[in-house]
């Protein structure tokens, strides 16, 4: 099953062509395998990645290429997706299935992943069959180049917390009851770090700073996060240093990655680190431990209660969240360089979500539409140009009004350095939360009600947080402005998984027909091929 001669030509093809230019590599090998875990003190099927749970946390440096070559023992295919790594010209490294052929069971598959212009705090996660639900997640730090200023004194440490509601349910059953057509129950807790209440502890020394990077990596809630006693500082969203506002606690809306800063300023003790799910009638909690080193008293009394189901101060401390426009991002200019208010929009696209049932079944929409899985991925259907995977057009860009929705493989079409608005309607009860592989974007408005043309004199122009996945709340919405830099085949998904899994996504084709390597770069060598695409191949090197 060890192809290394095959992996070790590929690597060397990349090396030669310079595809990903001359900086430094990272290996990694993973092995997914099934595995018992029990973190909710019930035995469950877990994914596993080299034996672990949560997997392998990944660091790299701006620029930096990270190969790494996965080997699937699990009896399914499998593909692993990177959130909020931006795979610039690349989308087939993607890992989602309308980009990339899954790992059939006893196979193998070599990612080649370039940071290419990132730093910051983001996550990778298992996209196919309901995985999510069991594993195979895991963090990405990218560090600044060293010559790079960071607007913040460095830490005296760095913690990852992935936290995210989770099931007691084995994955493949939530699977078959979606399939049915039938809702998921409610989550029946909340993990960090794949453990359950107490499973974690953090230890720092008195008087220093710590980064903690949240994020929230769950299926179907938002979580608050709170430091009992502890104020933190935020200073980076997904990529972006922001303005250092102090928060006591922190929603974090479904794939949404944070980093803040905590000073160990108080008395010697332990202290709850609590998370807890947001807008839910039921409210999961669950807690790790701040250890002080010279701590003698452990936690005492109830973990700090947090917000609940109020959506104002939600909505306040989302408009709080702002870019730092004085600081360097991965390059050395200023981030507030780019002035993405002085630009007109060349049009506008607005998405609304929606719940139909299609042909006796719960299905989830865009526009009207349910996006059903290609047998072929778009993005090889595209290079080969294999007929009748998929139409552009079958998405309409502008919801269509009433309830009803159709199944198709939904494609939306867009220009290579167009400049856009979009805008997300969420007319139903329960928070959205939207995520755009590929991109960053300036989330300059958001509100209740209906957006008309009269809601852009309330955006941001100077100084909006830019990101790749962002929320819309209940009978509201939310504006984007993005850049459309990076050709390619690109999923815009709803991060509810169950409503992902359902139809609640779809993709955005940026076409250049230039066929330069400096737009874009064809499907890998290495590249699987499946469906109407087998038996063919990608580079002529």
């Amino acid at each position: 099953m060890r192809d290394s001669c095959k992996v070790s030509i590929v690597l060397l093809l990349v090396l030669i062509n310079g595809v990903l230019g001359d900086n430094p590599y990272r290996f990694f090998t993973w092995k997914i395998t099934y595995g018992d875990i029990y973190p909710l003190g019930v035995k469950q099927q877990g994914i596993l990645i080299n034996g672990q749970f949560p997997g392998p946390h990944i660091d790299a440096v701006t620029n930096d290429n990270i190969i790494i070559s996965v080997f699937n023992y699990l009896r399914e295919p499998f593909l692993i997706s990177w959130n909020g790594v931006q795979q610039r010209k690349n989308s087939y490294q993607d890992g989602v299935i309308g980009t990339t052929c899954p790992i059939p069971p006893g196979k193998n598959f070599t990612y080649i992943i370039q940071v290419k212009d990132q730093i910051g705090s983001f996550y990778y996660f298992p996209s196919l069959a309901f995985h999510k639900a069991a594993g195979a997640f895991g963090a990405i730090r990218v560090w600044s180049r060293p010559r790079i200023p960071v607007p913040f004194p460095s830490p005296d440490g760095d913690f990852w917390l992935l936290a995210g509601d989770w099931y007691k349910t084995n994955h493949y059953v939530l699977r078959r009851l979606l399939e049915a057509g039938r809702n998921i129950p409610f989550p029946d807790g909340v993990l960090i770090n794949g453990r359950g209440w107490g499973g974690n502890t953090f230890t720092v020394q008195p008087g220093k700073t710590y980064r903690f990077r949240i994020s929230n990596v769950g299926t179907a809630t938002t979580l608050n996060f709170r430091i009992q006693g502890h104020t933190m500082k935020l200073v980076e969203v997904e990529g972006s240093h922001t303005i250092q506002n102090v928060y006591t606690s922190l929603d974090v809306h479904l794939g949404q990655s944070y980093s803040v800063l905590v000073t160990a300023n108080q008395a010697p003790q332990d202290y709850y680190i609590v998370v807890s799910s947001r807008f839910t009638r039921k409210v999961l909690t669950t807690t790790s431990i701040l250890h002080y080193s010279n701590s003698r008293r452990g936690v005492s009394g109830p973990a700090p209660s947090g917000p609940t189901l109020n959506i104002a101060s939600s909505l306040f401390q989302a408009r709080t969240i702002k870019r730092n426009l004085t600081a360097s991002g991965p390059r050395p200019n200023p981030q507030g360089s780019y002035h993405y208010g002085l630009i007109k929009p060349a049009r506008t696209i607005m998405l609304a979500n929606s719940a139909p049932w299609i042909n006796g079944k719960q299905r989830y929409a865009v526009n009207g539409a349910s996006f059903v899985a290609p047998d072929t991925p778009l993005k090889l259907a595209d290079y080969f140009k294999i007929p009748g995977v998929f139409n552009l057009g079958s998405i309409p860009t502008n919801p269509p009004g009433g309830n009803g929705g159709y199944l198709t493989t939904s494609v939306m079409a867009a220009n290579f350095r167009e400049f856009i608005e979009i805008v997300f309607q969420n007319w139903e009860n329960s928070v959205q939360s939207w995520h755009i592989s590929g991109y960053s974007f300036f989330v300059v408005g958001m509100d209740g009600g209906q957006w008309t043309q009269g809601s852009r004199s309330k955006y941001n122009l100077r100084d909006a947080v830019s990101r790749s996945t962002v929320q819309v709340y209940p009978r509201a919405w939310t504006a984007i402005y993005i850049a459309l830099d990076n050709v390619g085949m690109w999923n815009i998904r709803s991060e509810n998984w169950a409503r992902q899994y359902l139809g609640q996504q779809f993709y955005l084709r940026v076409y250049t027909s230039s066929t330069s390597y400096r737009d874009e770069y064809p499907p890998p060598k290495n590249a699987l091929m499946c469906g109407r695409a087998r038996g063919r191949h990608t580079r002529p090197f």
